[in-house]
Protein backbone atom coordinates (compact mmCIF):
# COMPACT_ATOMS: atom_id res chain seq x y z
CA UNK A 1 0.00 0.00 0.00
CA UNK A 2 1.64 3.52 -0.47
CA UNK A 3 0.87 7.04 0.88
CA UNK A 4 1.27 10.49 0.01
CA UNK A 5 3.84 12.48 0.62
CA UNK A 6 3.46 16.14 0.49
CA UNK A 7 5.97 19.12 -0.80
CA UNK A 8 2.73 21.77 -1.92
CA UNK A 9 3.97 25.09 -2.45
CA UNK A 10 2.96 25.72 0.57
CA UNK A 11 0.25 24.74 3.05
CA UNK A 12 -1.98 22.48 5.07
CA UNK A 13 -4.71 23.09 7.29
CA UNK A 14 -8.24 23.22 8.30
CA UNK A 15 -10.20 26.05 7.02
CA UNK A 16 -13.35 27.54 7.71
CA UNK A 17 -16.37 28.91 5.74
CA UNK A 18 -17.55 28.48 2.33
CA UNK A 19 -19.55 29.84 -0.60
CA UNK A 20 -20.54 28.81 -3.90
CA UNK A 21 -17.67 28.73 -5.93
CA UNK A 22 -16.50 28.29 -9.87
CA UNK A 23 -17.26 25.36 -11.48
CA UNK A 24 -18.87 23.70 -8.32
CA UNK A 25 -15.60 24.81 -6.04
CA UNK A 26 -15.53 27.14 -2.78
CA UNK A 27 -14.33 30.04 -1.68
CA UNK A 28 -12.83 29.23 1.42
CA UNK A 29 -12.58 32.38 3.99
CA UNK A 30 -9.91 31.77 6.19
CA UNK A 31 -10.16 32.97 10.00
CA UNK A 32 -10.59 36.50 10.43
CA UNK A 33 -9.03 39.59 12.73
CA UNK A 34 -10.21 39.14 16.27
CA UNK A 35 -10.82 35.05 16.37
CA UNK A 36 -8.63 33.29 18.65
CA UNK A 37 -4.97 33.52 18.55
CA UNK A 38 -4.17 30.55 16.51
CA UNK A 39 -0.36 31.19 17.75
CA UNK A 40 -1.69 31.41 21.31
CA UNK A 41 0.36 28.58 23.81
CA UNK A 42 -1.14 26.12 25.34
CA UNK A 43 -3.20 27.34 28.54
CA UNK A 44 -1.59 28.77 31.32
CA UNK A 45 -3.67 26.62 33.69
CA UNK A 46 -1.15 23.78 32.62
CA UNK A 47 1.62 25.04 33.67
CA UNK A 48 -0.26 25.69 37.43
CA UNK A 49 1.61 23.60 39.52
CA UNK A 50 3.53 21.54 37.54
CA UNK A 51 7.12 21.29 38.34
CA UNK A 52 8.91 21.38 34.57
CA UNK A 53 11.42 18.41 33.53
CA UNK A 54 13.97 17.84 30.75
CA UNK A 55 11.82 15.02 28.60
CA UNK A 56 14.21 14.52 26.00
CA UNK A 57 16.85 15.96 23.81
CA UNK A 58 16.33 19.46 23.22
CA UNK A 59 13.67 19.68 25.93
CA UNK A 60 14.53 20.83 29.32
CA UNK A 61 12.49 22.15 32.48
CA UNK A 62 13.09 26.12 30.75
CA UNK A 63 13.60 25.98 27.44
CA UNK A 64 12.33 23.74 23.83
CA UNK A 65 15.18 23.76 21.02
CA UNK A 66 14.19 23.17 17.74
CA UNK A 67 16.75 23.85 14.57
CA UNK A 68 15.85 25.23 10.90
CA UNK A 69 18.01 23.99 8.31
CA UNK A 70 18.20 25.46 5.10
CA UNK A 71 20.87 26.60 2.00
CA UNK A 72 21.60 29.82 2.60
CA UNK A 73 25.49 30.23 2.45
CA UNK A 74 26.52 28.27 -1.08
CA UNK A 75 28.26 30.63 -3.12
CA UNK A 76 26.55 29.00 -6.34
CA UNK A 77 23.03 30.86 -4.59
CA UNK A 78 23.74 32.68 -1.55
CA UNK A 79 21.15 33.33 0.77
CA UNK A 80 18.87 31.12 -1.15
CA UNK A 81 16.67 30.14 1.79
CA UNK A 82 17.47 33.09 4.35
CA UNK A 83 13.86 33.79 4.50
CA UNK A 84 13.50 30.13 6.55
CA UNK A 85 15.67 31.09 8.85
CA UNK A 86 14.49 34.77 9.44
CA UNK A 87 10.59 33.06 9.77
CA UNK A 88 12.01 30.87 12.80
CA UNK A 89 14.07 34.01 14.50
CA UNK A 90 11.04 35.61 14.05
CA UNK A 91 8.93 32.95 15.82
CA UNK A 92 11.05 32.58 18.05
CA UNK A 93 10.93 35.90 19.55
CA UNK A 94 7.24 36.31 19.09
CA UNK A 95 6.22 32.77 20.74
CA UNK A 96 8.56 33.86 23.45
CA UNK A 97 6.82 37.36 23.72
CA UNK A 98 3.33 35.91 24.03
CA UNK A 99 4.05 33.12 26.81
CA UNK A 100 6.39 30.59 25.69
CA UNK A 101 5.57 26.93 24.60
CA UNK A 102 5.01 24.35 26.39
CA UNK A 103 5.52 26.49 29.51
CA UNK A 104 8.91 27.06 28.27
CA UNK A 105 10.95 29.35 26.33
CA UNK A 106 11.45 28.31 22.17
CA UNK A 107 15.02 28.47 21.29
CA UNK A 108 15.73 28.08 17.97
CA UNK A 109 18.95 27.22 16.08
CA UNK A 110 20.25 27.35 12.57
CA UNK A 111 22.27 25.35 10.52
CA UNK A 112 23.02 26.10 7.08
CA UNK A 113 23.11 22.92 4.74
CA UNK A 114 25.02 24.77 1.95
CA UNK A 115 23.62 23.15 -0.86
CA UNK A 116 25.41 20.06 -0.35
CA UNK A 117 24.07 16.71 1.02
CA UNK A 118 27.43 16.71 3.10
CA UNK A 119 25.96 19.47 5.40
CA UNK A 120 22.59 18.47 5.35
CA UNK A 121 23.59 15.03 6.78
CA UNK A 122 25.97 17.10 9.11
CA UNK A 123 22.45 19.34 9.99
CA UNK A 124 20.81 16.11 11.28
CA UNK A 125 23.49 15.22 13.32
CA UNK A 126 23.50 18.49 15.00
CA UNK A 127 19.76 18.51 15.30
CA UNK A 128 19.68 14.85 16.67
CA UNK A 129 22.54 15.89 19.23
CA UNK A 130 20.61 19.24 20.33
CA UNK A 131 16.98 19.60 19.31
CA UNK A 132 13.65 17.92 19.68
CA UNK A 133 12.71 18.20 16.07
CA UNK A 134 13.86 19.88 12.73
CA UNK A 135 11.48 22.62 11.71
CA UNK A 136 10.92 24.93 8.59
CA UNK A 137 13.56 23.53 6.85
CA UNK A 138 14.68 23.64 2.76
CA UNK A 139 17.86 21.89 2.11
CA UNK A 140 17.78 20.67 -1.73
CA UNK A 141 20.13 18.38 -1.09
CA UNK A 142 19.02 15.47 1.63
CA UNK A 143 19.51 12.07 -0.26
CA UNK A 144 20.30 10.07 3.59
CA UNK A 145 18.10 10.51 6.28
CA UNK A 146 18.89 7.54 8.18
CA UNK A 147 20.20 9.49 11.11
CA UNK A 148 16.66 11.54 10.96
CA UNK A 149 14.98 7.87 10.81
CA UNK A 150 16.81 6.55 13.34
CA UNK A 151 18.48 9.08 15.77
CA UNK A 152 18.39 7.88 19.56
CA UNK A 153 15.98 9.85 21.72
CA UNK A 154 16.99 11.12 25.49
CA UNK A 155 16.68 6.82 26.44
CA UNK A 156 18.78 5.20 23.79
CA UNK A 157 15.46 4.56 21.56
CA UNK A 158 15.92 5.02 18.20
CA UNK A 159 13.15 6.97 17.37
CA UNK A 160 14.24 9.35 15.00
CA UNK A 161 13.96 13.25 14.53
CA UNK A 162 10.16 15.26 14.10
CA UNK A 163 11.29 16.94 10.78
CA UNK A 164 8.55 19.41 9.85
CA UNK A 165 9.66 21.08 6.76
CA UNK A 166 8.38 23.83 4.67
CA UNK A 167 9.68 22.16 1.64
CA UNK A 168 11.28 18.91 1.11
CA UNK A 169 12.67 18.37 -2.54
CA UNK A 170 14.30 15.07 -2.20
CA UNK A 171 12.10 11.92 -2.61
CA UNK A 172 13.74 10.50 0.26
CA UNK A 173 12.98 13.35 2.66
CA UNK A 174 9.59 13.20 1.20
CA UNK A 175 9.14 9.80 2.16
CA UNK A 176 10.29 9.49 5.73
CA UNK A 177 7.81 8.87 8.29
CA UNK A 178 9.16 11.42 10.12
CA UNK A 179 8.36 13.83 7.87
CA UNK A 180 5.50 16.41 7.55
CA UNK A 181 5.64 18.88 5.14
CA UNK A 182 3.79 21.94 4.15
CA UNK A 183 4.32 22.40 0.58
CA UNK A 184 2.83 19.93 -1.66
CA UNK A 185 4.21 16.85 -3.63
CA UNK A 186 3.34 14.58 -6.20
CA UNK A 187 5.54 11.77 -5.47
CA UNK A 188 3.95 8.16 -4.00
CA UNK A 189 5.46 6.83 -0.88
CA UNK A 190 5.90 2.98 0.27
CA UNK A 191 4.43 2.66 3.75
CA UNK A 192 8.07 2.21 5.05
CA UNK A 193 9.05 5.28 4.24
CA UNK A 194 10.91 4.77 0.80
CA UNK A 195 10.38 6.20 -2.47
CA UNK A 196 8.79 4.18 -5.41
CA UNK A 197 10.15 3.92 -8.72
CA UNK A 198 9.29 3.21 -12.17
CA UNK A 199 6.06 4.31 -13.82
CA UNK A 200 3.99 5.78 -11.06
CA UNK A 201 0.92 7.67 -9.94
CA UNK A 202 1.83 11.17 -9.13
CA UNK A 203 -0.45 14.11 -8.25
CA UNK A 204 -0.66 17.61 -9.79
CA UNK A 205 -2.65 20.52 -9.45
CA UNK A 206 -4.47 21.97 -12.39
CA UNK A 207 -7.27 24.91 -11.18
CA UNK A 208 -4.50 27.51 -12.57
CA UNK A 209 -5.43 25.45 -15.39
CA UNK A 210 -8.83 25.81 -15.57
CA UNK A 211 -8.67 29.78 -14.46
CA UNK A 212 -6.03 30.64 -17.38
CA UNK A 213 -8.78 28.26 -19.72
CA UNK A 214 -11.37 31.04 -18.75
CA UNK A 215 -9.22 33.40 -20.38
CA UNK A 216 -8.15 31.83 -23.51
CA UNK A 217 -10.53 28.12 -24.15
CA UNK A 218 -7.47 26.62 -26.23
CA UNK A 219 -4.20 27.15 -24.64
CA UNK A 220 -1.53 26.45 -26.96
CA UNK A 221 1.83 27.28 -26.13
CA UNK A 222 5.52 26.59 -24.10
CA UNK A 223 6.70 25.02 -20.69
CA UNK A 224 10.02 25.97 -19.43
CA UNK A 225 11.57 23.72 -17.14
CA UNK A 226 13.84 23.98 -14.53
CA UNK A 227 17.17 22.46 -15.69
CA UNK A 228 19.84 22.85 -13.58
CA UNK A 229 19.30 19.22 -11.36
CA UNK A 230 18.23 16.53 -12.48
CA UNK A 231 15.13 16.23 -9.82
CA UNK A 232 13.64 19.86 -10.54
CA UNK A 233 13.51 18.38 -14.50
CA UNK A 234 11.50 15.15 -13.31
CA UNK A 235 9.44 17.28 -11.58
CA UNK A 236 8.33 19.24 -14.67
CA UNK A 237 7.09 16.10 -16.37
CA UNK A 238 3.84 15.23 -14.69
CA UNK A 239 2.74 18.64 -14.10
CA UNK A 240 3.30 18.90 -18.22
CA UNK A 241 1.16 15.80 -18.66
CA UNK A 242 -1.37 17.14 -15.87
CA UNK A 243 -1.96 20.01 -18.55
CA UNK A 244 -1.99 18.44 -21.51
CA UNK A 245 -4.88 15.99 -20.22
CA UNK A 246 -6.07 19.23 -18.92
CA UNK A 247 -6.71 20.09 -22.37
CA UNK A 248 -3.31 21.95 -22.76
CA UNK A 249 -1.56 22.04 -26.15
CA UNK A 250 2.01 22.32 -25.28
CA UNK A 251 3.84 22.41 -28.32
CA UNK A 252 7.01 22.98 -26.34
CA UNK A 253 8.76 21.56 -23.05
CA UNK A 254 12.59 23.46 -22.77
CA UNK A 255 15.11 23.37 -19.98
CA UNK A 256 16.10 26.40 -19.15
CA UNK A 257 19.20 27.33 -16.23
CA UNK A 258 18.92 29.99 -13.33
CA UNK A 259 22.35 30.98 -14.69
CA UNK A 260 21.16 31.85 -18.53
CA UNK A 261 21.47 35.21 -19.92
CA UNK A 262 18.76 36.76 -21.77
CA UNK A 263 20.20 35.27 -25.76
CA UNK A 264 19.09 31.58 -24.06
CA UNK A 265 15.47 32.77 -24.54
CA UNK A 266 15.83 33.75 -27.94
CA UNK A 267 15.02 30.38 -29.32
CA UNK A 268 11.78 29.91 -27.12
CA UNK A 269 10.29 32.75 -28.51
CA UNK A 270 10.75 31.92 -31.92
CA UNK A 271 9.29 28.09 -31.30
CA UNK A 272 6.39 30.34 -29.27
CA UNK A 273 5.97 32.56 -32.60
CA UNK A 274 6.29 29.51 -35.03
CA UNK A 275 3.63 27.64 -33.48
CA UNK A 276 1.45 31.07 -32.75
CA UNK A 277 1.76 29.99 -29.15
CA UNK A 278 -1.26 31.95 -26.64
CA UNK A 279 0.14 30.52 -23.54
CA UNK A 280 3.55 30.11 -21.55
CA UNK A 281 4.13 28.58 -18.53
CA UNK A 282 7.29 29.27 -16.74
CA UNK A 283 8.40 26.37 -13.87
CA UNK A 284 11.46 27.77 -13.25
CA UNK A 285 12.81 30.93 -11.22
CA UNK A 286 11.91 34.57 -11.51
CA UNK A 287 15.11 35.51 -13.11
CA UNK A 288 13.81 33.12 -16.10
CA UNK A 289 10.49 34.48 -16.68
CA UNK A 290 11.63 37.94 -16.21
CA UNK A 291 14.67 37.25 -19.00
CA UNK A 292 11.75 35.11 -21.53
CA UNK A 293 9.27 38.67 -21.13
CA UNK A 294 12.17 40.60 -22.36
CA UNK A 295 13.20 38.56 -25.08
CA UNK A 296 9.37 38.00 -26.33
CA UNK A 297 9.24 41.97 -25.95
CA UNK A 298 12.22 42.68 -27.80
CA UNK A 299 11.53 39.80 -30.68
CA UNK A 300 8.21 41.66 -31.01
CA UNK A 301 6.01 38.46 -29.79
CA UNK A 302 2.47 39.35 -28.99
CA UNK A 303 0.26 36.56 -29.72
CA UNK A 304 0.59 35.41 -26.34
CA UNK A 305 -2.57 36.12 -23.68
CA UNK A 306 -1.58 34.04 -20.81
CA UNK A 307 2.00 34.36 -19.40
CA UNK A 308 1.98 32.32 -16.26
CA UNK A 309 4.41 31.44 -13.45
CA UNK A 310 4.28 28.98 -10.05
CA UNK A 311 5.17 30.31 -7.07
CA UNK A 312 8.66 31.23 -7.66
CA UNK A 313 7.77 34.57 -9.06
CA UNK A 314 6.00 35.92 -6.06
CA UNK A 315 9.14 37.81 -5.42
CA UNK A 316 10.28 41.12 -4.93
CA UNK A 317 12.96 40.72 -7.33
CA UNK A 318 10.10 40.12 -10.29
CA UNK A 319 7.98 42.79 -8.70
CA UNK A 320 11.43 45.28 -9.04
CA UNK A 321 11.14 43.98 -13.15
CA UNK A 322 8.19 46.36 -13.32
CA UNK A 323 6.73 46.90 -16.47
CA UNK A 324 8.42 44.05 -18.29
CA UNK A 325 6.64 41.27 -16.72
CA UNK A 326 3.27 43.25 -16.43
CA UNK A 327 0.27 40.87 -16.85
CA UNK A 328 1.86 37.42 -15.69
CA UNK A 329 -0.31 35.62 -13.38
CA UNK A 330 0.90 33.83 -10.48
CA UNK A 331 -0.77 30.70 -8.47
CA UNK A 332 -0.57 30.17 -4.85
CA UNK A 333 -1.94 27.86 -2.31
CA UNK A 334 -1.60 30.47 0.55
CA UNK A 335 -3.29 34.31 0.73
CA UNK A 336 -0.80 36.65 -0.24
CA UNK A 337 0.74 39.06 1.64
CA UNK A 338 -1.37 41.68 -0.27
CA UNK A 339 -4.29 40.25 1.93
CA UNK A 340 -2.65 42.02 4.89
CA UNK A 341 -5.18 42.08 7.63
CA UNK A 342 -7.32 40.05 5.99
CA UNK A 343 -5.99 36.74 8.74
CA UNK A 344 -4.18 36.89 12.14
CA UNK A 345 -1.34 34.18 11.26
CA UNK A 346 0.05 36.02 7.70
CA UNK A 347 -0.36 39.45 9.97
CA UNK A 348 1.76 37.73 12.91
CA UNK A 349 3.94 36.59 10.08
CA UNK A 350 4.63 39.54 8.63
CA UNK A 351 4.92 41.92 11.76
CA UNK A 352 7.88 39.44 13.04
CA UNK A 353 9.98 39.31 9.95
CA UNK A 354 11.44 42.54 8.64
CA UNK A 355 11.89 40.91 4.85
CA UNK A 356 9.17 38.29 3.93
CA UNK A 357 9.42 36.03 1.19
CA UNK A 358 6.95 33.17 0.02
CA UNK A 359 9.86 30.54 1.43
CA UNK A 360 9.41 32.28 4.59
CA UNK A 361 6.15 32.41 4.70
CA UNK A 362 5.87 28.66 4.30
CA UNK A 363 8.68 27.79 7.25
CA UNK A 364 6.08 29.72 9.36
CA UNK A 365 3.71 27.42 8.35
CA UNK A 366 5.53 24.95 9.57
CA UNK A 367 6.12 26.25 12.78
CA UNK A 368 2.65 26.65 13.74
CA UNK A 369 2.41 22.83 12.73
CA UNK A 370 4.82 21.87 14.88
CA UNK A 371 3.46 24.40 17.92
CA UNK A 372 0.22 22.67 17.07
CA UNK A 373 1.60 19.20 17.74
CA UNK A 374 2.69 20.64 20.80
CA UNK A 375 -0.51 22.23 22.60
CA UNK A 376 -2.51 19.06 21.59
CA UNK A 377 0.61 17.32 23.86
CA UNK A 378 0.11 19.60 26.32
CA UNK A 379 -3.51 19.80 26.46
CA UNK A 380 -3.53 15.90 26.88
CA UNK A 381 -0.69 14.56 28.97
CA UNK A 382 0.95 17.91 29.98
CA UNK A 383 3.84 20.05 29.95
CA UNK A 384 6.25 17.18 30.62
CA UNK A 385 5.07 14.72 28.17
CA UNK A 386 7.27 16.70 25.01
CA UNK A 387 9.43 13.83 23.58
CA UNK A 388 10.28 13.18 20.13
CA UNK A 389 8.21 9.45 20.04
CA UNK A 390 5.20 11.60 21.41
CA UNK A 391 5.93 14.80 18.76
CA UNK A 392 5.66 11.98 15.72
CA UNK A 393 2.18 10.92 17.27
CA UNK A 394 0.70 13.90 17.38
CA UNK A 395 1.96 14.80 14.17
CA UNK A 396 0.42 11.57 12.93
CA UNK A 397 -2.71 12.67 14.31
CA UNK A 398 -2.69 15.87 12.03
CA UNK A 399 -4.40 15.32 9.18
CA UNK A 400 -6.00 18.64 8.26
CA UNK A 401 -4.07 21.59 8.62
CA UNK A 402 -4.63 24.57 7.39
CA UNK A 403 -2.22 27.69 9.47
CA UNK A 404 -4.91 29.31 11.04
CA UNK A 405 -6.83 30.04 7.59
CA UNK A 406 -3.35 31.38 5.99
CA UNK A 407 -3.41 28.23 3.62
CA UNK A 408 -5.74 25.93 1.50
CA UNK A 409 -6.60 23.24 4.09
CA UNK A 410 -4.07 19.31 3.45
CA UNK A 411 -2.85 16.51 5.27
CA UNK A 412 1.02 17.18 6.40
CA UNK A 413 1.52 13.49 5.22
CA UNK A 414 0.71 13.80 1.80
CA UNK A 415 -1.15 15.13 -1.33
CA UNK A 416 -2.20 18.62 -2.59
CA UNK A 417 -4.08 21.25 -0.63
CA UNK A 418 -6.95 21.76 -3.77
CA UNK A 419 -7.33 25.31 -2.99
CA UNK A 420 -5.59 28.55 -4.58
CA UNK A 421 -5.30 32.07 -5.18
CA UNK A 422 -4.07 33.67 -8.84
CA UNK A 423 -2.56 36.71 -8.68
CA UNK A 424 -1.52 39.14 -11.41
CA UNK A 425 1.40 41.46 -11.64
CA UNK A 426 -0.02 44.79 -12.23
CA UNK A 427 1.58 48.30 -12.75
CA UNK A 428 1.75 48.81 -8.89
CA UNK A 429 2.76 45.03 -8.02
CA UNK A 430 0.55 41.87 -7.62
CA UNK A 431 -3.13 42.35 -8.04
CA UNK A 432 -5.67 39.70 -7.12
CA UNK A 433 -7.41 37.94 -10.19
CA UNK A 434 -9.21 35.07 -8.52
CA UNK A 435 -10.67 34.83 -6.16
CA UNK A 436 -11.00 38.93 -5.99
CA UNK A 437 -12.35 38.73 -2.46
CA UNK A 438 -9.33 39.59 -0.53
CA UNK A 439 -8.81 36.41 2.45
CA UNK A 440 -10.50 34.13 0.61
CA UNK A 441 -8.88 30.93 -1.88
CA UNK A 442 -10.87 29.09 -4.11
CA UNK A 443 -11.31 25.63 -3.41
CA UNK A 444 -12.39 22.15 -5.71
CA UNK A 445 -11.18 18.88 -5.29
CA UNK A 446 -11.17 18.83 -8.90
CA UNK A 447 -8.31 20.45 -8.82
CA UNK A 448 -5.67 17.64 -8.15
CA UNK A 449 -5.59 15.20 -10.16
CA UNK A 450 -3.16 11.92 -10.92
CA UNK A 451 -1.10 10.82 -14.00
CA UNK A 452 1.03 7.64 -14.37
CA UNK A 453 4.60 7.98 -15.82
CA UNK A 454 7.70 7.39 -14.54
CA UNK A 455 9.16 11.16 -14.57
CA UNK A 456 13.19 9.79 -15.28
CA UNK A 457 11.90 8.09 -18.48
CA UNK A 458 9.47 11.39 -19.14
CA UNK A 459 12.34 13.37 -18.52
CA UNK A 460 14.68 12.31 -21.56
CA UNK A 461 12.33 13.67 -23.97
CA UNK A 462 12.76 17.25 -22.47
CA UNK A 463 14.76 19.54 -24.35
Amino acid sequence: MKHYRVLAVLLALGLVAAACGRDGGTTATPTEPGSPDTTEAAGDEACEGVELEATDTGVTADTITIQVMADTGSPLAPGLFQGNVDALEGFETFINDNGGIACRELVVEAWDSKLTPEETKNGQINACANAVALVGGNSLFNPDVSTMNTCPDAEGNPTGMPNVAALANDVNEQCSNNTFIITGTAEPCNDDGTPISGERDLLAFIGNIEYYQTIEPDLTGLFMVPGDLPTTVQSATYQIEAQRDAGVDIVGAFKVSGRAEQSAYTPLVQQARSSNANYVYNGSNDVAMTLMRREAAAQGLDSVEVWACSLACYTEKFQEAGGDVEGTYVWMQFLPFEDEGSNEALDNYLASVETPDSFGAQAWMAALLFQEAVNGIVESDGPNAITRASLIEALNGIDSFDAGGWMGPKDPKGGFSDCMVIMQMGADGFERAFPEEPGTLECDPAAVVEVTLDPAVAAESIQ
